[in-house]
């Protein structure tokens, strides 16, 4: 039985003739093309007709997928701007602070 799915961005199919997994990581409406990532990293084009004449089954992330540098890089991206939010609110007293428990442990260490 055929089962005709639509491609959607991020998430994961297998094809059934095939037996591989791949995940859908754009779609190109207006050229009608789909941009797909294999398990293996290998990146590959199709066109909607060669989508709906495949034998697909969505199917979950596989175990220890490891995601593109390119969805890494976003996630970095991410993660800079999460630190940038923390150094707004960052306080000079704490610094101070900081400071004094740098020096008590510099002490402790040069008494052993």
């Amino acid at each position: 039985m055929s089962r005709d799915y639509e491609p959607v961005p991020g998430q994961w199919y297998e094809n059934l003739e095939d037996e591989e997994s791949f995940r859908v990581l754009k779609i190109d409406e207006d050229s009608e093309l789909i941009e797909i990532e294999h398990l293996d990293g290998e990146i590959e084009e199709m066109d909607l007709e060669t989508w709906h004449e495949m034998d697909l089954e969505r199917t979950e992330e596989p175990e220890g997928w490891a995601e593109s540098e390119d969805d890494e890089e976003d996630e970095d991206d991410e993660e800079d701007e999460d630190d940038e939010e923390d150094d707004e609110d960052w306080d000079e007293d704490d610094d101070d602070d900081w400071d004094d428990e740098d020096e008590d442990e510099d002490e402790e260490e040069e008494d052993y």
